[in-house]
């Protein structure tokens, strides 16, 4: 029973289909084939956006870093959230590839628009004694299962564009994002005032793809040399254009997101019921995050169950209330669920 993440799971076989056309005879490399160009015209057509600019690179890392050095001076700050992936999980990369630092805005998972201007105003009054401010980055679905309601990232726009700050949306789970929302893309990114997207397809269903998608050509300026200098540029880069292809075609990607995000809800709706348990996050999409008590994750880990979780499992108080993560990708079978939710209910 793999809950740990949607990372897990396999690639979907009209991806699969793609990559088999795309593996048919010859063609140029980084960038410069046909495929790159239809799956550069497939993604401006689905954001309705033919100006901008996208780029492919491997793995949502390289996308979140290489962005977002692109929109900062190395004098320049990043603000995010404390969970943040860039700030978090992602060993520094934004830093290692040119970005001063990150700030820390507020204390959730949803940046607070309040707290946003208020962490601004204190950023312009240390004057050069501070990195400066160089853009603001948000995730949806956050990295607590939550999803950024279009107004709210309206608000955070607003204030960023008003400080002179682009925003960056770290999309990895953009698809369920979108699907929760039941929104297009581009009313989840440049029409609420999103600068750059990191459009992701690695925890959807592909092998390892995300897009970059910048609104403003002028601020994609340096992203191309960021992404060569980096080891970023595939050479064969049909192949990570002929996921994205796969991807977008028919509409897989909102598919695959609403597929996950059902079964994330179908176990929430179940392990509501559950009194043992608390829910600190309210569960939009297919990560949950619930506290359990040690005991019964312990159990659970001997079951079989593959998830995550904070804190020592394994030493302390049986009692004690651990946050944990259960994260569904879109193929994982409803039996499955419902053996771990047996699991669950005799732990």
């Amino acid at each position: 029973m793999y809950l740990a993440s949607d990372n897990t799971g396999p690639i979907h076989p009209q991806i699969m289909e793609a990559l088999t056309e795309a593996n048919q005879g010859y063609a140029l490399p980084y960038g410069n084939d046909p495929f790159n160009h239809r799956a550069v015209t497939a993604i401006r057509e689905l954001f309705e956006a033919p100006q901008a600019e996208v780029f492919f690179v491997p793995t949502g890392t390289s996308g979140n870093a290489l962005a977002l050095s692109t929109l900062c001076q190395p004098y320049q700050s990043v603000l995010c959230t404390p969970v943040a992936h860039i700030h978090e999980d992602e060993c520094g990369a934004p830093e290692f590839y040119g970005v001063g630092k990150t700030y820390l805005v507020g204390e959730g998972d949803l940046m607070d628009p309040d707290a946003l201007a208020v962490l601004l105003r204190e950023l312009a009054e240390g004057g050069v004694h501070t990195a400066q401010p160089g853009a603001v980055s948000i995730t949806s679905v956050t990295e607590r299962g939550q999803v950024y309601e279009i107004d709210r990232i309206q608000s955070l726009a607003t204030i960023a564009h008003s400080a002179g700050l682009p925003l960056h949306l770290d999309g990895a789970r953009f698809a369920n994002a979108a699907a929760a929302l039941e929104c297009t893309p581009a009313e989840m990114s440049w029409q609420a005032g999103v600068d750059v997207v990191t459009f992701g397809g690695t925890k959807s269903g592909c092998m390892g793809v995300e897009a970059v998608i910048f609104f403003n050509s002028d601020r994609a300026r340096g992203f191309a040399p960021r992404r060569k200098r980096a080891g970023h540029l595939f050479s064969k880069n049909r192949f990570l254009a002929a996921q994205m292809l796969g991807y977008v075609k028919n509409d897989l990607w909102r598919t695959l997101g609403a597929a996950a995000n059902a079964r994330g809800q179908y176990l929430a709706e179940a392990m509501c019921m559950d009194m043992r348990i608390q829910w600190p996050y309210a569960p939009r999409a297919n990560m949950l995050f619930p506290k359990l008590p040690r005991s019964v994750l312990q159990n659970l880990a001997t079951s079989g169950v593959a998830f995550n979780n904070w804190g020592n499992r394994d030493i302390g108080s049986p009692d004690e209330m651990l946050l944990t993560r259960f994260v569904c990708d879109w193929s994982i079978p409803y039996q499955d669920l419902d053996q771990f939710l047996a699991v669950l209910r005799t732990a």
